[in-house]
């Protein structure tokens, strides 16, 4: 195997394990401009990425929906800044290059991005963004798709495609990996545990998907992914997470009711693969079958008190016969992950936000594929609680349709890293989960 491919598995394998921390996900001025409409309108909170009701019939409708008017350029701009602290400083293996062991400030993700209406029924969302933590531009983000709004036995349908790159980016609700609380979290966080292989794999496949959404209450949602090849992923500096054996196959099922005062959601989800970690290796593979169930709950009411509920569980049956098989660094084929999510939130006038959210992750026990856990297993569980402050972004506010920004204050607590209350770091030291406590300041800025 050559070293390139034998990091590849790792990257992955790191990335799966410890959940990597989410990069900043989006409310984009560009949609308000060509609609008309606030950002409150479509998000919980004046701003990204909880979607409303209305904000998720505008995905679903394809980006497309506009108020008429011409001259609209769909494209915009984000910055996400943050200082961060942990409890204890970093041991000199986990360090991230240019940064010290604690207390670092740094200018995490600019992007840039080509979202709005293209033609009729044809909208997009493609982010390309530059990271201040990594020192390297990518492509971040892509989602085009084309939908139609159709009559089937009596009830109103949407139908459509979309080209995307990534599981779980075309879902509408926030319940699921791309879209799901926390919104934006530090480079500079331990991250939240193992994560299914749906959640693993943004930037590094792409897939085309097919949707419907059934008289305002049935969304269901089939698709295909492939791997991207080595010479695209470096041209688009993206993560290589190993080559599909066939293709990777992802549903969603959601039955959504929307009562205006509030709507609720209940949903199923799933993914499989078979997954060959290193690509010049090819033949045996490690498979993967995701299966969810999700539910979420918005209390509206005048849009001055709004409550939300968003809850996921999903488990993941392994079979590592690459992985454990032929490479060695796992002890058994066999395993599995069960990982929960929950997160509730508080806003008043759209501009004050409270969000408290819990994360828990489990998996079997295996010494070599767990190898700074000390008891073999990487369960990981804790919480994080948030505030947060959206002065713009309603109808009326300063720099409205062309601005917005939130400021916020984030702290993550750990109950269990890797296996318990104490695990390896990288230079082999005992270290206590809560030593990885995070406080995060950040600031926010899209145009």
């Amino acid at each position: 195997m050559e070293v390139s491919s034998m990091r590849s598995v790792r990257a992955l394998a790191a990335g799966m394990l410890l959940g990597l921390a989410a990069s900043a996900a989006h409310a984009l001025p560009s949609y308000a401009r060509q609609t008309g409409s606030e950002c409150a309108a479509c998000h919980v909170g004046a701003f990204g990425p909880q979607l409303t009701p209305y904000g998720r019939m505008f995905k679903i409708g394809g980006y497309a929906d506009t108020d008429g008017k011409g001259g609209k350029v769909p494209l915009s701009a984000m910055m996400v800044a943050n200082w961060t602290r942990t409890e204890k400083d970093a041991a000199d293996g986990d360090k991230i290059k240019h940064f010290g062991s604690n207390d670092n400030a740094a200018m995490q993700e600019a992007s840039l991005f080509l979202a709005g209406r293209l033609a009729d029924n044809l909208g997009t969302f493609v982010q390309a963004t530059w990271s201040g933590v990594d020192r390297k531009s990518a492509l971040d983000q892509a989602d085009l798709r084309y939908a139609r709004a159709v009559e089937l036995g009596g009830k109103e349908t949407m139908f459509g495609l979309s080209l995307n790159s990534n599981p779980t980016l075309t879902d509408p609700l926030n319940t699921l990996g791309q879209w799901r609380f926390p919104y934006t979290a530090s480079d500079f966080n331990a991250g939240f545990g193992p994560s299914p292989l749906v959640e693993s794999l943004a930037s590094g496949v792409i897939g085309a998907n097919a949707y419907m959404f059934f008289d305002n209450h049935l969304y269901a949602e089939a698709g295909l992914y492939n791997t991207l090849s080595k010479t695209t992923l470096d041209r688009i500096n993206a993560d290589d997470p190993g080559k599909f054996k066939g293709v990777g196959k992802y549903w969603r099922l959601a039955y959504l009711m929307d009562r205006k005062r509030d709507n609720f959601s209940v949903g199923l989800s799933g993914f499989d693969a078979n997954l060959q970690p290193d690509r010049t290796d090819l033949g045996t593979g490690d498979k993967y079958r995701d299966m969810g169930i999700d539910a979420a709950y918005q209390f509206l009411g005048n849009r001055e008190h709004i409550f939300t509920v968003n809850a996921s569980y999903m488990k993941e049956w392994q079979t590592l016969d690459y992985t454990a098989g032929k490479l060695g660094e796992a002890d058994k084929r066999g395993g599995s992950l069960d990982q929960v999510r929950l997160a509730a939130s508080y806003h008043y006038a759209q501009t004050w936000g409270l969000t408290a959210g819990y994360f828990d992750s489990r998996g079997n026990r295996d010494a070599t594929l767990n190898s700074s856990s000390l008891n073999g297993k990487p369960n990981t569980s804790g919480y994080i609680l948030q505030a947060d402050w959206t002065p713009w972004g309603k109808e009326g506010s300063w720099g409205a349709p062309w601005a917005n920004v939130r400021l916020g204050l984030q702290y993550t607590g750990y109950e269990r890293f890797m296996g318990g209350s104490t695990f390896l770091d990288a230079d082999g030291n005992e270290r206590r989960a809560r030593d990885n406590n995070t406080t995060m300041l950040f600031m926010w800025m899209s145009i």
